[in-house]
C-alpha cells in the first residue's frame, strides 16, 4: 500500500485515541468524584496522596483510558476498512 493511506490511518488512529482518552479521563474523574465525594488525586506519585487512594485511581483511570482507546480504534479501523475495503496496513495479517 502507498505510504499515504498509511499516514491517513496514522492521523485518523491518533486523533480517534486521543479524542477517545480524553473522554474516558473526564468520565473517570467524575465517577471518582461520586464515588469517593473528592477530586481525584492530581499526581497518585506524590507521598502525600494515601497509597490505596494512588492505587485505585490508577486502576480506574488506566482501565478507563485503555479501554476507550481500543474501542475508538477498532471503530476508526472498522470505518477505515468500510471506505478503502481493507484493513489498514498496522492491522493486515501476513498475505493480506
Amino acid at each position: 500500500m502507498a505510504s499515504g493511506g498509511s499516514k491517513v490511518w496514522s492521523i485518523f488512529s491518533l486523533v480517534a485515541a486521543v479524542g477517545a482518552a480524553a473522554m474516558a479521563k473526564k468520565g473517570a474523574d467524575q465517577t471518582w468524584k461520586v464515588a469517593t465525594g473528592k477530586k481525584p488525586p492530581e499526581n497518585p506519585a506524590d507521598p502525600d496522596v494515601d497509597i490505596w487512594e494512588a492505587v485505585a485511581w490508577a486502576v480506574v483511570s488506566g482501565v478507563a483510558v485503555g479501554l476507550a482507546r481500543m474501542f475508538a480504534q477498532r471503530k476508526a479501523a472498522s470505518y477505515y476498512a468500510r471506505s478503502t475495503g481493507h484493513l489498514p496496513p498496522e492491522l493486515q495479517k501476513d498475505g493480506e
